[in-house]
């Protein structure tokens, strides 16, 4: 009986040829949009987490005391408590890490070195970097460039020049790709650096690099004591210490123990970039809505075509049911035909949608994706959110097929075949 009901179901398909084929176009191509937009949307954020995973750092331990002063003394957990104040004028000191070997050498016991691979101190700097009539406020970081290679692997994203020069000279600079094209900089360029408060000095660009996240590549790099000098920082002082540890997707628990032994404040990559994991949350929310939305107009397709085949077949049901075909058996017929209808188009959309994606992810095109830069499109080639898209479009089409297969069961043989010119 199976058989039989598929036979006639591919006959009714293939009866109005032309109207099927249609249908199952449209199912295709709107499967190939659905299943290449979230390819998109997921490949962009796969490759951000990839890329701040292997360039930023996992941890950032930051010159910020867990207990500081409060603003008001005054608000006490004891309400007789009285505090005098005096010469309360003072500078505001920059945030800073004091004895930050020291905590390099914690970090190195046995207790963490298998938790930490890499720790990197640095000291940052909001500086004006000048050559000739072009001038930028850029981001300046001292670092130690080893420990700074564990952490972001620089030398592999070395463009022009090498790590070796920056080494030997003691006013080096590393540039990103940003800052090198805005001022028009070039290997063994004279760059003026104004800091905030302090002497000017002149450096050399001894390397070019490009890491594919905006921020660090619009920022300079020096040594770690030259950036000291110009902060203004004793030796034993940095700004923060980046670390990279074995487990980066687990290691909320590994920073609020670094706080708890250190006193400093450390912050997770996923801490440092909560509002943009959120926005791509979000974008999520509303591609998963955009296929439920396009796999419903899709239904409709199917349906129409359902309907169509019940209103110019309604004698041929008629006249199986009075063969003792049952009313669950038609709906079973008619379901089949929208399964089939779906299936075909979302199978024929996958393999659109493998071009499609194909031929994104190859474009030699650069474009800034958000905070990072990329050659090409960032495409998800997960097979789970294929499978995903083309499930929902055959759902959604089968579903689509019970009204016009109920209509067909309720149909009255003896009134249909009286209606009917035999």
């Amino acid at each position: 009986m199976l058989k039989t009901l598929f036979d006639i179901a591919v006959r009714h398909l293939l009866g109005r040829r032309r109207q099927t084929l249609t249908t199952i176009f449209g199912v295709a191509v709107s499967t190939m949009v659905l299943i290449t937009t979230n390819s998109l949307t997921r490949g962009l954020l796969d490759s951000f987490v990839e890329t701040i995973v292997n360039v930023a750092p996992h941890i950032t331990l930051k010159g910020e005391k867990i207990n500081p002063m409060p603003v008001n003394i005054l608000e006490r957990e004891s309400s007789s408590s009285i505090a005098f104040v005096e010469n309360n004028i003072q500078k505001l000191e920059p945030e800073e890490v004091r004895n930050y070997r020291q905590i390099l050498s914690f970090f190195s016991s046995p207790e963490y070195e298998k938790q930490i691979i890499a720790a990197s101190p640095y000291v940052e700097s909001q500086v004006m970097a000048v050559k000739g009539s072009r001038n930028q406020p850029l981001l300046l970081k001292g670092v130690i460039i080893d420990r700074e290679d564990a952490i972001s692997g620089i030398r592999k994203k070395m463009l022009q020049g090498d790590i070796a020069s920056f080494e030997k000279t003691a006013s080096a600079l590393l540039v990103g790709r940003t800052v090198a094209r805005d001022m028009n900089l070039k290997l063994n360029d004279q760059v003026v650096i104004i800091p905030a408060s302090g002497k000017s000095r002149q450096c050399k660009v001894a390397g070019i690099f490009f890491s594919g996240i905006n921020a660090v590549d619009n920022s300079l790099f020096v040594s770690l004591k030259l950036g000291q000098i110009i902060e203004g920082f004793p030796a034993n002082k940095v700004t923060g210490i980046a670390l990279k540890v074995a487990d980066p997707f687990a290691n909320a628990s590994l920073a609020r123990d670094l706080e708890r032994i250190t006193g400093y404040r450390c912050v997770t990559w996923q801490d440092e970039n909560a509002s943009i994991l959120s926005l791509f949350k979000r974008i999520g929310y509303i591609v998963f809505s955009l296929v439920a939305f396009v796999g419903v107009v899709s239904g409709f397709g199917v349906a129409n075509i359902l309907v169509t085949t019940v209103f110019e077949k309604s004698r041929d049901i008629a006249i199986m049911k009075s063969f003792g075909f049952s009313a669950l058996q038609l709906v079973g017929m008619f379901v089949l035909e929208g399964f089939m209808v779906g299936l075909a188009g979302a199978l024929a959309g996958g393999v659109l949608a493998i071009g499609s994606v194909n031929l994104l992810a190859s474009l030699p095109i650069e474009s800034t994706q958000g905070p990072i830069t990329k050659t090409g499109f960032s495409m998800s080639y997960n097979p789970l959110y294929f499978l995903l898209v083309i499930g929902v479009t055959v759902l959604i089409s089968t579903l689509a097929a019970i009204l016009p297969s109920a209509r067909a069961a309720k149909l009255e043989p003896v009134s249909v075949l009286r209606d009917s010119s035999l």
